[in-house]
């Protein structure tokens, strides 16, 4: 086959149909005689497409994922070669690239033993697949991507087929009869397993998933079912001792899953124990909904019940719903022990896409160190009052019988918080209510011994840092309450003092119920499952009450009423209407939880100008208003901060423009054009062939280019 050396040479390819595979292409040597690789042009819009083609392999159903990327803006190149990338991503087969089924044995990536006579079913991942290909969005056609083939064959290093029909070992003796399972219809099965969904029903999904790949078939369903039956009595029988002593079995499950280990130092006497946790599933979503987003944490659970405190990150997905995508199970808080798992959670992410970023990381402990996350995240740090808040309504239930004192008492504590920006002496109200609520001993004694000692740190952290929504607050605990439901179970507590039963219970049930809530939002199946999880937070069920079911007072400003949608019968009584430190009478709100009435009475009191704006308005007016004030004999400060407050205002501006329009077209229409700058269009496509020159005649011809450079401009401000 001729070897082609230039890009231009090469004809652009859009094969017909919806999707494609590389044997539907015409592959061109590319590079020189020593070197060069299979290579093929397509749209760039079309790359998904070619992808999409390439998973459906029927001799080789998998799927490709990205083992590195990289970016680079527009213009930021002066010369370039045709075949510098504007975009640059490897893709790699999901069997490889390492190989954890080498020497036998219970294999790295197993969770289970197979007590089988026969060769039974090994995980469907890291296989040691060398099958890879690269995507290459060209810098000077940036509608064209060229596509690199470095690996067709979906072999291993040895040469042997390592995954799908073909592959001996891949399902035992009926390999050649069904296809590799995929990890998308494995993961759902183990999903559904984990859950507690009845056999049959996951039998029947199972089988629909495999019979996308092999069509319907008698003997196929009869292996599914044994696969399916065999699947669940070994997720029966698991257990999460590796060992008898914690530790030893700690170290085995780190050895055991190391793509699921970010970061692990074992306690010593120097050096605390400290364990990070994120599945590659997770590690995906972290990419995919952290980039330009939030990243949120609930911090300290467990503090009192497990033998390590449980620290969970979480993005906010597609439907703002809290996501856990990293636990750390340690003790320590201080800020070196911080700063290195923190680092090697930021360089995993880094690696996979060097060009991601968070804007904001919500924390919700004043205690926090969030230095740490200054310099490593390099984002904006807010402060969340899901846990004060939830902290204090269920003591002052818990310990306060009346409900008129539990009322009275959370509206005295939030009007506390919100002294921050009256003006007024928080203590000397703290003091008064002491005094007006001595009767409660209980309570009293609980709130000195726990939070007077701190509560002066905690003012000065809701005072600097901004404060987050109660969408975010609400999203939170809603991750913390089904949290505390799936580890807090009676037939568990024997095992809490353990952490290899902590971590066999996050990635196995937790990490499953929210793959299959993704799963079942994305891909519009599992309708049951897919109902209950948008309904997960209390936001989103406060959306589901209409306006006309809310009935404030407009005499008296202290209640609102909320009318039941099941029963209209039922009305609920929300106290202190319009504040984040509002109380409901229902049953969920009565277990310290942000309820649905609270929030939806939030909703229409913040646009009437009778009830003060929330607290995380309030702060960032308080950014807003520090901004625009007048530095003192500083104008050149003055200017800046007038700059960043327009700048904000601006910005805020359009985001509201954008979710209250109905139509993205209008909105694009009255964006002003964009012209591209005289010197980045004239620079596209110049040859580079300055360094192939003599030194001499190089400095002749810079000094000459130069020339004609300053030509230019003179002749561009003639015209």
């Amino acid at each position: 086959m001729e070897i082609v050396e230039s890009i231009p040479d090469l004809a652009v390819q859009d094969p017909p149909g919806e999707d494609f595979s590389a044997s539907d292409l015409s592959w061109t040597k590319f590079g020189t005689e020593e070197r060069h690789d299979d290579v093929a042009l397509i749209h760039y819009d079309r790359v998904d497409a070619f992808i999409i083609g390439e998973c459906c392999n029927v001799e080789f159903p998998t799927r490709f994922h990205i083992e590195r990327g990289r970016k680079r803006s527009k213009g930021s190149l002066k010369e370039y070669k045709p075949d510098e990338y504007l975009e640059y991503r490897l893709y790699w087969c999901s069997f490889g690239p390492e190989n954890y089924g080498e020497g036998g044995g219970i294999l790295p990536s197993r969770r289970y033993r197979l007590n089988t006579r026969n060769r039974a079913a090994r995980p469907q991942s890291m296989r040691g697949c060398t099958c890879h290909f690269i995507v290459k969005r060209l810098y000077a056609r940036p509608s064209l991507a060229l596509l690199i083939y470095n690996n067709r064959r979906h072999i291993n290093k040895s040469g042997f087929v390592c995954h799908g029909p073909l592959d001996r070992d891949a399902i035992g003796p009926g390999a050649k009869n069904i296809p590799y399972i995929c990890n998308e219809i494995q993961q759902q099965t183990m999903s559904m397993i984990y859950l507690g969904i009845p056999e049959e029903n996951v039998l029947a999904k199972h089988i629909e998933g495999i019979q996308r790949y092999c069509g319907s078939d008698a003997k196929v369903n009869s292996l599914a079912a044994q696969y399916v039956h065999k699947l669940g009595m070994i997720i029966k029988r698991s257990t999460h001792e590796l060992d008898l002593d914690d530790q030893a079995s700690i170290r085995l499950w780190v050895e055991r899953n190391k793509k699921s280990v970010f970061f692990y130092q074992d306690a010593s006497e120097n050096d605390p124990f400290i364990l990070g946790v994120q599945t590659e599933w997770q590690l995906q979503q972290m990419i995919r909904f952290g980039h330009r987003s939030l990243i949120a944490v609930d911090s300290t659970f467990g503090i009192k019940k497990l033998k390590y405190p449980l620290c969970t990150l979480l993005v906010f997905d597609s439907r703002q719903h809290a996501l856990p995508v990293a636990w750390i199970i340690t003790r320590t808080i201080a800020k070196p022990d911080v700063s290195k798992w923190m680092k090697a959670l930021h360089d995993r992410v880094l690696a996979v896409d060097p060009a991601w970023k968070v804007n904001g990381f919500l924390v919700d402990d004043a205690a926090a160190e969030i230095d740490p996350i200054r310099e490593i995240f390099s984002c904006t740090v807010l402060f969340s009052l899901w846990r004060i808040r939830r902290s204090w309504l269920r003591n002052i239930i818990k310990k306060c019988s009346n409900i008129e004192v539990q009322r009275e008492i959370f509206k005295r504590l939030g009007n506390i918080v919100y002294s921050i920006w009256d003006g007024t002496d928080p203590f000397v109200a703290l003091e008064e209510l002491s005094q007006d609520f001595v009767d409660q001993m209980a309570f009293l004694q609980y709130f000195k011994a726990t939070w007077v000692p701190k509560f002066e740190m905690w003012l000065t952290t809701m005072k600097t840092l901004p404060l987050a929504s109660q969408e975010a607050s609400g999203a939170i605990e809603a991750y913390h309450v089904k949290l505390k439901v799936r580890l807090y179970d009676d037939s568990h507590l024997g095992a809490l003092q353990r952490v290899d039963w902590l971590v066999h219970k996050l990635t196995t049930e937790l990490h499953s119920s929210y793959w299959l809530d993704r799963y079942a939002d994305e891909s519009d199946s599992f309708q049951n499952v897919k109902a209950e999880y948008i309904a997960t937070t209390s936001w989103n069920r406060a959306l589901q009450i209409p306006d006309a079911s809310v009935t404030l007072d407009c005499k008296d400003s202290s209640f609102a009423k909320v009318l039941s949608q099941k029963d209209s019968t039922i009305a609920r009584l929300v106290w202190n209407p319009g504040s984040e430190f509002a109380h409901c009478d229902c049953e969920w709100s009565m277990q310290g939880n942000l309820c649905k009435h609270v929030i939806k009475v939030n909703m229409i009191c913040g646009n009437l100008q009778s009830y003060r704006p929330s607290m995380s308005f309030q702060s960032f007016n308080e950014i807003l208003d520090s901004l625009s004030k007048k530095p003192a004999d500083d104008s050149i400060a003055l200017d800046l901060s007038t700059a960043w407050t327009h700048q904000m205002l601006d910005q805020i501006r359009k985001l509201v423009e954008l979710n209250q329009a109905n139509n993205i077209g209008t909105i694009v229409n009255n964006m002003p054009l964009r012209w591209v700058a005289k010197k980045g269009r004239t620079s596209v496509g110049r040859p580079s062939t300055l360094a192939l020159l003599p030194s001499s005649a190089n400095n002749n011809s810079t000094s000459s280019a130069a020339k004609k450079k300053q030509k230019r401009k003179r002749l561009s401000r003639l015209c």
